[in-house]
């Protein structure tokens, strides 16, 4: 990113000799911190110092740079000596036409920043802030200076007046960008583009940046989930080297060779069950039952340790991407797809190298024992979560039990098993949160045609079941043999996090004496059990979800809250999560014999570097595909402005309220939409009118109408229809 050019002539940083010149840094230096409580103007300074006229320039421009460099102050013309310990590290998360905030891992809460207090720092900018004295709940400071310039483009709406171009980012900074014409790209108005500012200056509206990408108009989902990826870094295409060196590996096929040293599994009844339109498939079951009650059960996963190794273009593409990327019917995968979708792939009827856990389950579902072996299967079928949901419910037809043949006694067994691994997980406390996921459903036009919520079925829960334990298992097997580890961790809610959690059911009558005295998995899960099947649910659980901590991963096992369990890693999708590839390598060398000291020499360094990169990707591919989401639904809603749909209030908020359909489309029903009347906010759940007493509380049913839907900004905005609010009693 260009910096910031000076207007004044450059001068030499050297202290300089001779009469009237001197070093005016250190001049100016003295004489604040001589005068620790005054303030003084420039003229007020360069009097001081006696500055003649011929160095004048030369002594602004060096205080100039003592602001920037943040070891002087300035505050309405006025100059003073900035103490080090005054200056607080932080980030610019994000800029308003007016104001700003900043954040940090060492500050409680984010600090507001006044427009002309953020010295045109940018979204993304590592600063230092020196607090002063604010009117607001949150803390107030300015920016002393900037540390480091966040270089990341931004995608956003370019705009053209006449003359005069701009872009208007989609988040972050909302204050638009000046573009010159000759660096417009050939952008058209409306279009939207991916920028970069090119020039810094003293304030926003001084910034300039360049169109780096047109990608056609900003009503198409399409091109705004395109904008959306680019800005964040998500490359859909692979290097050439990447691609060349993926076909080689898939060309290579395999051979009796590969299969040496491992369990042959290919006679076995092991399959795959799956979305109809996986191509990528990871995982594999099996399972059989002993006389005494017990269970056999086999989780096998591509082995793709095998084909990725460690340095190659290929792993440190792998490494770089992190994760597979999914939005609408769209996917941005880890790996090449001759690889993903190919020799990786668990296709039914192809031979796959595989890398299994065994795990033994007493009758009552408690992992006994477990063993971890490289393995070849051939998996007998690609079962599909619908089909297998229509057999457990006994709807299966003659063409699902050809298909199933020979399956279908094991399917059911492994609806009982799940069954008693569900139990024990709810008896241990594990929280059963639900998160609103949809079905985007994308037309020959590219545009989303219809939203569904995504249904879940007992098949889909019988594998997170399996995929749970396999997971454990190996978390398991790296404590007990002290390995180094790529560990996936949930802390415990923070303290102020529960507080304020309680507040908000303390409003709506939940009793939060339990989870007050203790912040346990199973205070939440009683709370949940509680309000089940009311209309406080959906809130409930949106609120837990929120004052949850983030999973991530991490070298150090320090257990998962939301699951219970002491010991947990990801495992089982080693084609579309690196940190799963990470361990997949380490306990093959461990499997290997590999002695600790050498696990601890190859891949001590590793664990570290892969958590943190696996967890900064993660929380990456989350947003796009969340943002990406936003925009199909908004293009969807675009066509039926003015029609009216049910909906059910999810949170309230001082100007408005968000409303969301059955269809996952959530939008907002701001205050001035409401009938006429005067609004108090809770803080919590409602709004209530003051003379009526008429309230809007989370979890109403409401009518809306869809007012407008703006694509860029995968924003919906609704009307009331009718007025569904409860008079208090």
């Amino acid at each position: 990113m260009g910096r910031y050019r000076e207007k004044t002539k450059k001068t030499s940083g050297a202290p300089r000799t001779g009469a009237g010149k001197r070093d005016y840094a250190e001049a100016i230096a003295a004489v604040l911190q001589r005068n620790p409580g005054k303030g003084f103007t420039a003229r007020e300074l360069g009097d001081r110092l006696k500055v003649k006229r011929q160095y004048r320039e030369e002594f602004l421009l060096a205080l100039h740079r003592a602001v920037k460099a943040g070891a002087v102050s300035e505050k309405r013309g006025r100059y003073r000596a900035a103490g080090a310990q005054e200056l607080i590290p932080a980030r610019i998360i994000s800029v308003k036409e007016g104001f700003g905030f900043a954040g940090g891992e060492g500050l409680e809460q984010d600090i507001f920043i006044p427009g002309r207090a953020l010295r045109g720092a940018m979204p993304g900018d590592e600063v230092m802030v020196r607090r002063r004295p604010g009117h607001g709940e949150l803390p107030e400071g300015e920016v002393a200076r900037i540390v480091h310039e966040n270089d990341a483009l931004f995608s956003g709406v370019f705009t053209k007046r006449g003359g005069r171009c701009e872009i208007m980012p989609d988040s972050g900074s909302k204050i638009p960008v000046k573009v010159s014409p000759a660096d417009a790209l050939g952008a058209r108005d409306g279009d939207k583009v991916l920028g970069r500012i090119v020039r810094r200056g003293e304030s926003h509206f001084d910034h300039r940046a360049e169109v780096m990408e047109v990608f056609g108009r900003a009503d198409s989902a399409a091109a705004c989930s395109e904008a959306i990826l680019a800005a964040a870094g998500i490359v859909k295409q692979f290097p050439d080297e990447v691609l060349q060196f993926a076909d080689r590996v898939s060309r290579k096929g395999l051979d009796d060779p590969q299969f040496q040293d491992r369990i042959d599994l290919r006679g076995e009844p092991v399959f795959t069950i799956d979305g109809a339109d996986t191509k990528d498939i990871d995982d594999a079951v099996s399972l059989e039952r002993d006389p005494d009650g017990s269970w056999r059960l086999g989780v096998h996963i591509a082995d793709v340790s095998h084909y990725v190794r460690p340095n190659t273009p290929l792993d440190l593409e792998a490494f770089e991407r992190g994760t597979s990327v999914y939005y609408a019917n769209s996917v941005v995968p880890m790996l090449p797809p001759s690889l993903s979708n190919g020799i990786c792939s668990l296709n039914p009827g192809e031979d796959r190298l595989t890398f299994s856990a065994f795990l033994t389950l007493d009758a009552q579902g408690k992992l006994a024992d477990y063993r971890f072996h490289k393995t070849v299967i051939r998996s007998r079928v690609k079962g599909v979560y619908a089909e297998v949901n229509r057999i457990l419910a006994g709807e299966q037809d003659e063409v699902l039990m050809q298909k199933y043949d020979g399956l279908v006694e094991t399917l059911f067994a492994m609806r009982e098993l799940a069954g008693l691994l569900q139990k024990r997980r709810s008896a241990r406390g594990g929280l059963n949160l639900t998160s609103t996921e949809s079905k985007i459903l994308v037309g020959e036009d590219g545009r989303a045609q219809e939203i569904l919520a995504r249904q879940s079925g007992v098949s889909e829960g019988i594998i997170e079941e399996f995929m749970l334990t396999a997971n454990e298992a190996a978390a398991s097997l790296a404590m007990e043999r002290s390995l180094p580890f790529v560990y996936r961790i949930h802390e415990s809610p923070s303290p102020e996090k529960i507080e304020g959690l309680c507040t908000l059911l303390d409003a709506v009558g939940i009793d939060c004496g339990e989870l007050r005295r203790q912040a346990s998995s199973g205070a939440l899960a009683r709370i949940l059990n509680e309000v089940n099947g009311t209309e406080l649910q959906l809130m409930v659980n949106n609120q837990i979800l929120r004052s949850m901590a983030k999973a991530r991963y991490s070298e150090e096992n320090k257990g998962h809250f939301g699951l219970v369990l002491e010991n947990y890693c990801h495992f089982t999708s080693p084609i579309r999560r690196y940190p799963d590839l990470s361990i997949h390598r380490i306990l093959t060398s461990a499997l290997s014999g590999m002695d600790a000291d050498r696990l601890k020499r190859k891949y001590g360094n590793f664990v570290r570097e892969s958590s943190a990169q696996s967890s900064n990707r993660e929380l990456r591919a989350m947003t796009a595909e969340r943002d990406c989401e936003d925009c199909y639904k908004a293009e969807y809603m675009a066509r039926h402005i003015g029609e009216v749909f049910d909906g059910v209030i999810t949170s309230a908020t001082s100007h408005g309220l968000y409303i969301e359909l059955a269809n996952t489309v959530e939008g907002l029903l701001r205050i001035d939409r409401l009938p006429a009347g005067n609004y108090d906010y809770d803080g919590a759940v409602e709004l209530r009118e003051t003379a009526s007493g008429v309230r809007y509380r989370v979890g109403m049913a409401v009518r809306v109408r869809v007012v407008s839907a703006d694509v860029s900004a995968g924003q919906v905005d609704f009307a009331l229809e009718r007025d569904d609010g409860e008079a208090l009693s």
